[in-house]
């Protein structure tokens, strides 16, 4: 049965998912969101094909771990009479002549450890989301699938009849498996995995040493931030929401989406956390994808999501030839919420971009210019703030006026102020400080309730979780009265087993079942924000219990089993961990005196 028991290997340029036996069940060709050659995490029962493996004869015991501060995951499998091996998975990514290199290319090394175990070597991919199995032709030391548009190729210094045939054959000497495009490799395959793999290492060791890090759970976070970095695409600088699609909300729940875009509501978020980790390049380079993308949608409406990358349709669409996770479809590629009218994404945009008129460290400053275009974004804000929309939990039959989507209108209006005072247009400053001015007044009536708590849709009683972030946006204080009594709101009527659901209220498919981990770090910063620190911890550590085997975290949770659902791994979720880490961790100097 499949689990989101998996682990992440990636470059910025391709990933791939592996799951505790070392076998590649998600794996998308050149670039992160592809077509899926390894694609068993959505193949049901059927192990025929979608997949790269190792079968061990009398295979007793496997363990796994990913070597310290990096992506390069270790994988060590005891045979029972014939001795053991280990195996190395990681994509390559190392500065070379200058730049970045990290090709669409996954490297496997199998080194025997003891004795000498049986091996048969296994590479199963298919094409078109399954349907077409390879045409396959091989040469002297190297195999390559041909698809209908792409060509996977593995060269490989181990016996390639015997890939060819899937032969049982005596692991006596390390061997390597290198596949990719459909490209000649420079050297000999051991000596390409060995370099790759001590220069890979290096850049990864490094990258997080220049980390900013909390003094407590520094483990977790590191992880987490490896994980958001390799949920990005370097070539653009788009961060994608998950690395797959379709993995359902919940079993039988159809709520199965292709989560392999670029939100814009993330985008505030998730460049807080990489602000927060100093991962500025990063950083840079997702608020670039976000201006770039605005720049080429100037006035009127903007799509709430966007493509990585050129290349890709955002028209969904089901595919009939996966039968989905755990056999539970449909499998969608493509995201109707690309349609939808989704208002908080003009705050988002802004918010964002302010990014660019106050860090000191980026090359490419915000001036007049980008300002203008943020001022269409902005009056775009002014015009819908107050109309119905999907909201950001992309309802698909119904429309209604969200208090979170207001609020990230009036945020537009609120950072364009601060944007204009601080290239020195004083009076556009005036200007949108007393229309956000208007717009929060008339947020705060409309959603303050009765009992005094905000409703996450104007004039109406509706329990939601959004509503946690408005002081984060800045609508409110957090130790306003209005927001401690929805922090309450929410604990009574959204918290199950220390999580926290996105609502109670039926939706488009019914009653939702399973907590959306992002609302649970919101209500755990809420929580340490109004001072109720301890209840804060306690959550905190309740999810951090529920990673997964290798630290990683998907986008729901059972309350009541632990298990994870959902797209994977999420990068909102990763985002809310390493925010709650930095907002509840000890100082260094605390940590270490009390330690000392």
């Amino acid at each position: 049965m499949s689990t989101l028991d998996l682990a992440l290997i990636g470059n910025c340029t391709i990933a791939s998912l592996i799951d505790r036996n070392g076998r590649h069940v998600w794996h998308c060709v050149s670039r992160l969101d592809g077509d899926p050659v390894f694609n068993a995490l959505l193949g049901g029962t059927d192990p025929q094909a979608g997949f790269m493996d190792i079968v061990v004869h009398d295979h007793t015991a496997t363990r796994q771990r990913y070597l310290p501060n990096g992506a390069v995951l270790e994988t060590v499998i005891d045979d029972s009479h014939q001795g053991s091996l280990r195996m190395l998975d990681f994509a390559p990514r190392f500065q070379r002549f200058g730049r970045m290199f990290r090709p669409p290319m996954l490297v496997r090394r199998i080194e025997p450890i003891a004795g000498r175990p049986r091996i048969t070597l296994r590479l199963r991919p298919n094409f078109d989301y399954g349907a077409r199995p390879p045409q396959i032709t091989s040469g002297s030391n190297h195999v390559r699938y041909v698809g209908t548009k792409e060509v996977l190729r593995l060269t490989s210094d181990a016996p390639i009849s015997y890939i060819l045939h899937e032969t049982e054959f005596v692991l006596d000497r390390p061997v390597t498996l290198i596949v990719g495009a459909d490209e000649s490799v420079t050297d000999g395959p051991d000596t390409i995995s060995r370099t790759f793999l001590q220069e890979t290492t290096l850049y990864w060791q490094e990258w997080v040493r220049d980390l900013n890090v909390p003094f407590d759970w520094q483990e977790a976070v590191i992880r987490a931030a490896i994980t958001l970095q390799l949920c990005s695409y370097e070539d653009t600088g788009a961060v994608l929401a998950a690395l797959t699609t379709s993995v359902p909300e919940h079993d039988g729940s159809g709520r199965n989406w292709d989560y392999r875009y670029c939100w814009l509501r993330d985008a505030f978020f998730t460049v807080t956390a990489l602000n927060r980790l100093s991962a500025t390049r990063t950083m840079e380079g997702f608020v670039r994808f976000i201006v770039d993308a605005v720049a080429r949608n100037a006035g009127g409406a903007i799509a709430p999501l966007f493509a990585m990358a050129p290349g890709r349709s955002t028209m969904e669409e089901i595919i009939t030839s996966l039968p989905g996770y755990r056999g539970g479809g449909p499998v969608r590629i493509g995201n109707a919420a690309v349609s939808q009218r989704q208002n908080d994404a003009y705050g988002s945009i802004v918010m964002t971009a302010a990014q660019m008129f106050w860090d000191e460290r980026l090359p490419r400053r915000g001036g007049t210019e980008l300002y203008r275009q943020l001022c269409l974004v902005g009056e775009e804000a002014e015009r819908v703030a107050l109309m119905p929309d999907a909201g950001l939990w992309e309802y698909r039959k119904r429309e209604r006026v969200h208090t979170f989507s207001s609020a990230m209108c009036w945020a537009a209006q609120h950072r364009l102020g601060m944007i204009a005072r601080r290239i020195g247009l004083e009076q556009d400053s005036i200007d949108w400080f007393s229309r956000a001015k208007g717009l929060r007044q008339e947020i705060l009536r409309r959603s303050t309730t009765a009992g005094g708590w905000l409703s996450g849709v104007l004039d109406a009683e509706v329990v939601d979780a959004s509503s946690l972030v408005l002081p984060e946006v800045g609508l409110l204080p957090s130790k306003d009265p209005r927001f401690i009594a929805t922090v309450d709101i929410v604990r009574e009527r959204l918290l199950r087993g220390g999580f926290i659901m996105r609502y109670a209220e039926a939706d488009d498919f019914g009653e939702p079942r399973n907590a959306f981990l992002l609302c649970t770090f919101w209500y755990i910063d809420a929580l340490a924000a109004i001072g109720r620190r301890d209840e804060a911890l306690e959550i905190f550590n309740n999810v951090l219990a529920r990673r997964n085997h290798f630290g990683l975290l998907a986008e729901d949770v059972d309350p009541s089993t632990g298990e994870l659902w959902g797209n994977f791994p999420q990068t909102y979720s990763q985002v809310g961990l390493i925010l709650c880490a930095m907002r509840l961790s000890r100082s260094w100097e605390e940590g270490l005196w009390r330690a000392s």
